[in-house]
């Protein structure tokens, strides 16, 4: 019964996460160019499969590139970012685990490539950094988040990690109805392996995952390095 409540909560929670946005963002400043706090364990490239299942090599391309991913996505056609939902909401445990709170700020989205959904990508972080360093988040607007990530050189990057969702999780279910909703491709499968690392600016962490579209992995998925 415990078990059972508490699914009903995090799906809830999940439905409810964020807002409808209509156009208006908070015209936040872009980040200040500031020296991150470093981390031991950081890295800026790396990939590890966070089950153990076969992936066949270009699936395993687009999971372990390293870089912006927006710029690789580019390389076949005009890129641009659908906002879905954005604020105050419920973590999903995983999340919970890696940026140690319950209660975060999330930015969810979709990368359409020629107006045809690409990536389902999902950023979180703490209220207290949403104040703070990751202060810009919140007035991205229908920009990709790549152009905080990438473009100030002292934020760091852990290394990425690959996943694939349970069949029946909150996650899957989640990401399910969204995709379900999107214009254009309301009968397309929706995504079921993603990747995912945090950036840390300041001491601070952002998680960002990246759920590729089936039809993304046929793709080659450009230069090692980029």
């Amino acid at each position: 019964m415990a078990g059972s409540a508490g699914n009903e909560e995090m799906s809830c929670a999940m439905v409810k996460c964020g807002r409808r946005l209509r156009g208006r963002y908070d015209p936040a400043p872009m980040l200040p160019r500031l020296l991150a706090v470093p981390r031991p364990h950081a890295a800026r490239a790396g990939v590890a499969l966070g089950r153990r299942r076969a992936v066949s090599p270009r699936l395993r391309q687009w999971l372990s590139a390293p870089g912006s991913l927006t710029a690789r996505l580019r390389l076949h056609g005009q890129v641009k970012v659908q906002v879905i939902s954005q604020g105050r909401c419920t973590l999903w445990p995983q999340e919970q685990a890696a940026l140690g709170c319950r209660q975060g700020y999330v930015r969810e989205v979709v990368l359409r490539i020629d107006g045809r959904p690409a990536v389902w990508a999902r950023s979180s972080t703490s209220l207290q950094a949403v104040k703070g360093p990751w202060r810009a988040i919140k007035g991205l607007g229908t920009r990709p988040l790549a152009e905080l990530l990438f473009e100030h050189r002292q934020v760091l990057r852990d290394p990425l990690v690959a996943q694939a969702f349970a069949p029946k999780s909150p996650e899957r279910c989640h990401l399910a109805r969204q995709w379900s909703r999107l214009e254009h491709e309301p009968d397309s499968p929706a995504p079921i392996w993603a990747r995912r690392s945090v950036f840390w600016h300041r001491g601070h962490p952002l998680q960002v995952l990246e759920s590729f579209a089936p039809w993304v992995t046929f793709l080659p998925a450009g230069p090692k390095r980029r």
